[in-house]
């Protein structure tokens, strides 16, 4: 290699240890002043290195439409003996019927009813199928050898168009959902996450769990199934993304034949929900006695999926938790965090962590001195660069994992997001401004919901200066005790 700088070549320009000791004898023989403009040099250029950098942009999916209205994504990785596909039904739990909470996760159950059909995806194709139910949308996961490619469409071809629902798979597949919702533990921290949802939209899909619970999925009969299969499991209602090694033609001509007469609907439901009712200002308290820390919770409505501060309100979050973090530090070592939840429609922004029962009121108050103070005060340079450093490396490895990347891919297209590419420079851009823009449209005048799960006779002794509350689930309690009084009279 031929270089101007041949001081810097040895005999052996590859023993970079070598090469890296005789490089510094060789910068400490030049003068000082001439050492000392080097540094100066490095110094100037060390903000333009920073932790959050351009992303090399990725490439686009081949992009196709089914006459029946299916979209397709398309990545082709010639030489990739392996296939992964994901297909999203773009209506999810938010669709669930009144106290029927977990019929759409039902209907995922129902897709691929016999356990050998996840058999044969592990034992001949050396992959797997997976169905999973969110409040926007059902997916199904499959994976194996790029070989069986025809065969998995055959199957999701099947289960999408010839979907088992008579009496006796619905009833064992419901009584299956039923005993798996009653074994699960139901831990502090998961109740507390549902008493906030519950507590902040009421009646609205997102205050009941997506995948149900015993008592509601026990209410879904098999004509639920039948209506929602008719409603949903269309084909313009659906995106199918590829990657694998598998050739364009290949690929579409399979895709036409199995699934080109997928039946399209009459019209695609919109997600259109009555809004929920401002939330109960008095902090509720639930009694668990027993327990030793208390979970605590804040949420406030926060922005749909495809609002464009999105990645405003998620900087907005990690600036929050940070200050929430250092608020505690005198009175619990535990984490906290701080999620935005975001939707087809406006979700959730909730704040939560875990204290010892008698610092739970001090807990929650650092918590709403620091729902304040974003609305207050912009995120330093210091905090906003953390945050956006911390996003930027999980953007990074979502987009260096196959499975995240298909997933951002469907989010684009659930939501009408555009491009991928438009999230790493989206992030890039933020600035103070936006991220205190975004605390005043979420806190600002806007009702702020609060639990508090724990011992509610080692929680009162730190109640003092909690001005209204609820208490739940303590028989000793009665409205005429209870501080709190009659709850605010609510605007028809």
């Amino acid at each position: 290699m031929r270089t101007d700088c041949h001081w810097l070549v040895q005999p052996n320009p590859c023993d970079f240890p070598s090469l890296f000791k005789h490089f510094m004898n060789k910068l400490l023989s030049f003068p000082v002043t001439f050492r000392t403009t080097l540094v100066l040099f490095a110094l100037f250029l060390l903000p333009l290195t920073g932790p959050v950098r351009a992303q090399s942009p990725l490439p686009e999916p081949t992009r196709q439409e089914l006459l029946s209205g299916l979209k397709i994504l398309f990545w082709q990785k010639s030489g990739d003996p392996n296939v992964l596909l994901k297909m999203r039904i773009q209506s999810g739990a938010a669709y669930d019927l009144a106290g029927k909470a977990g019929m759409m996760a039902l209907l995922g159950d129902v897709l691929f009813p016999e356990a050998e059909t996840r058999q044969y995806f592990t034992d001949e194709l050396g992959g797997r199928l997976e169905v999973a139910t969110d409040y926007d949308g059902l997916t199904i996961s499959m994976s194996g050898r790029s070989s069986g490619f025809e065969r998995m469409i055959e199957l999701l071809r099947n289960a999408l168009m010839s979907t088992p629902l008579s009496p006796e798979i619905v009833t064992r597949l419901r009584e299956a959902r039923i005993q798996m919702l009653r074994d699960t533990n139901a831990t502090p921290s998961s109740v507390a996450d549902r008493a906030i949802a519950a507590r902040l939209f009421g009646e609205f899909p997102y205050g009941r769990p997506a995948s149900g619970a015993a008592e509601t999925v026990a209410r879904v009969d098999r004509g639920d199934l039948m209506q929602a299969r008719e409603r949903f499991l269309n084909a313009d209602n659906a995106t199918l993304v590829i990657v694998g090694g598998l050739d364009d033609r290949r690929t579409m001509r399979t895709l036409r034949q199995l699934l080109g007469n997928w039946r399209k609907s009459d019209r695609v439901v919109p997600p259109t929900f009555r809004q929920p009712e401002p939330p109960d200002a008095r902090t509720l308290i639930v009694h668990r006695p027993g327990i030793q820390d208390a979970e605590i919770r804040l949420a406030t409505r926060g922005l749909a999926r495809a609002d464009k501060d999105y990645l405003a309100a998620n900087v907005l979050a990690a600036v929050a938790r940070d200050r929430w973090q250092v608020a505690l530090a005198d009175i619990s070592k535990a984490p906290v965090f701080v999620r935005h939840e975001a939707h087809t429609v406006p979700g959730m922004f909730v704040l939560g962590t875990s204290v010892k029962n008698p610092n739970a009121a001090k807990a929650l108050a650092a918590a709403q001195s620091v729902i304040r103070s974003l609305t207050a005060t912009p995120p330093t340079a210091t905090e906003l660069e953390k945050a956006r450093s911390e996003l930027s490396s999980e953007l990074t490895r979502q987009l260096s994992e196959p499975a995240s990347l298909i997933e951002l891919w469907l989010d684009a297209e659930t939501f009408k997001l555009g491009s991928v590419n438009q999230l790493a420079s989206g992030l890039r851009i933020l600035t103070a401004s936006d991220v205190q823009a975004v605390a005043g449209r979420l806190f600002k005048e806007k009702p702020v919901a609060a639990v508090i799960l724990g011992n509610y006779d080692e929680l009162k002794s730190g109640f003092g200066n909690l001005e209204k509350f609820e208490v739940l689930g303590d028989p000793s309690i009665t409205p005429a005790t209870n501080k709190a009084g009659p709850p605010p009279t609510k605007k028809p």
